[in-house]
């Protein structure tokens, strides 16, 4: 099939690599002609796993073009994947801006019978606007719309792309359906549900799923405060929770607070589109508050060791919101520095992706470190921040040499106390004896 992607964020290009991948014919349309070209020239403009080759292999096979040519994207496809960005407002709902303007141009520019598929996750509610402003600028569009909601994780979106666990499908048609499942071929196994269901719901599928995991870190990131507090070991806790099959041991490990371009934004966009309706969704907004609040919890504890110690430098280990990407986007490093900053502290930062990303934001206000050595001469305090493979297996004898003071906070509790004790640190967990 010809597909027109618009949009080349981390949905609309792992999307139209994966789907180039599969045999289609993939032309990926951005009115940013500065990503366009590097993309022509085979520069991604974003870090993830596996993606750089597989649209390597599929631009030499002629499967996966580039374009800024909106009136070209809209002819090309007999599919459209409306992947564009939706970003948050003030008020924490989603700007539909770009959504709707792709929607007005396949009203304009498209001839016969299409599908306009919105890919991005926007609420519900979102397909009917869209219907509406394709009839609004040419009343006998043919053009039919479809909600086919992503679930790519960063770090793993063309695995996840390639192995889903579920495709979810939004339409009004059979016609519609079927076309979806075309498109999908190669992708869809027996065992790999398709669900068929009505625009709304399957644009509250998405949100209903984010948040629920987004609370459930939440849950235990509460479960482990208090654990701190009653002299309880979480991991104990939390390994007892997850063999009741009812809740299962999935998004069970406690840390300092979730990030990224998905939960926060979600979350929020779900508790906006609610009070549109009328409904205050007290949980969801909690939820935000919780995680905003976890962020911090290593704060106040981090300056008063510093002032028992009479120290005065902390190592940042791990700058993204997870291991796997370069993504910043409401990582939890960025309000730690900030407010480290804010004391007076010398900050020192270290990331095997994701440093350049954070010097944009902060410039020369930290310091940047080329490796694990490096990030931790002279420091008094190291904060593991993201759970990168590098850092699971340091030797804390030989860092402790390098520093001034051997004190550790594990914000993602990826090590064992006893065990960095033995090696002469102090140990700091969320919710660890």
């Amino acid at each position: 099939m010809r597909i027109s992607i618009f949009g080349t964020g981390y949905v609309g290009l792992v999307t139209g690599a994966c789907l180039a991948n599969l045999g289609h014919e993939i032309l990926c349309v951005d009115i940013d002609s500065k990503k366009i070209n590097s993309l022509i020239v085979g520069e991604i403009p974003f870090y993830e796993p596996g993606l750089k080759e597989l649209v390597a292999k599929n631009k030499e096979k002629g499967r996966l073009k580039f374009s800024v040519d909106v009136e070209e994207g809209v002819s090309f496809g007999e599919v459209i994947f409306n992947c564009v960005g939706t970003p948050s407002e003030k008020n924490g709902s989603a700007d539909l801006k770009y959504v709707l303007g792709v929607a007005e141009s396949v009203g304009k520019f498209s001839k016969g019978h299409k599908l306009l598929i919105n890919k991005s996750t926007v609420p519900p509610g979102t397909a009917k606007k869209c219907w509406n402003k394709i009839l609004e600028t040419n009343p006998v569009s043919e053009v039919e719309v479809v909600s086919n909601p992503e679930f790519l994780k960063e770090g793993s979106a063309v695995y996840d792309f390639t192995h889903p666990d579920k495709i979810v499908v939004g339409a009004k048609s059979g016609r519609a359906y079927g076309l979806l499942r075309k498109v999908y071929a190669g992708r869809v196994r027996t065992y790999i549900p398709f669900l068929e269901t009505d625009w709304e719901t399957a644009e509250m599928i998405k949100y209903a799923n984010n948040s629920f995991l987004a609370t459930k870190i939440c849950f235990v990131n509460e479960i482990a405060n208090i654990c701190d507090g009653a002299g309880a070991d979480v991991k104990l806790v939390t390994q007892a929770m997850g063999l009741d099959y009812r809740i299962s041991p999935k998004f069970l490990n406690p840390g300092i607070g979730y990030g990224g371009s998905c939960f926060p934004k979600d979350v929020r966009a779900l508790i906006n589109s609610a009070e549109e309706k009328g409904y205050c969704a007290q949980l969801l907004k909690e939820v935000d508050q919780l995680n905003n609040r976890q962020k911090e919890i290593f704060v106040a504890p981090i300056l008063d060791k510093l002032r028992a110690v009479g120290g005065n430098t902390v190592t940042l280990w791990g700058l993204s919101f997870k291991p796997r990407t370069d993504d910043i986007r409401e990582a939890t490093s960025l309000r730690l520095i900030k407010k480290l900053i804010g004391e007076g502290i010398t900050v020192k930062v270290y990331d095997p992706i994701a440093m350049e990303n954070v010097r944009e934001e902060f410039g020369d206000s930290v310091s940047y470190c080329k490796g694990i050595d490096d990030s931790v001469e002279g420091s008094d305090v190291i904060v593991l921040v993201t759970e990168w493979d590098e850092f699971r297996n340091v030797n804390f004898l030989e860092l402790g040499e390098k520093m001034r003071n051997k004190i550790l906070f594990d914000g993602r509790n990826i090590y064992e106390p006893e065990l960095v004790r033995e090696e002469g640190f102090e140990y700091f967990g969320v919710g660890r004896k």
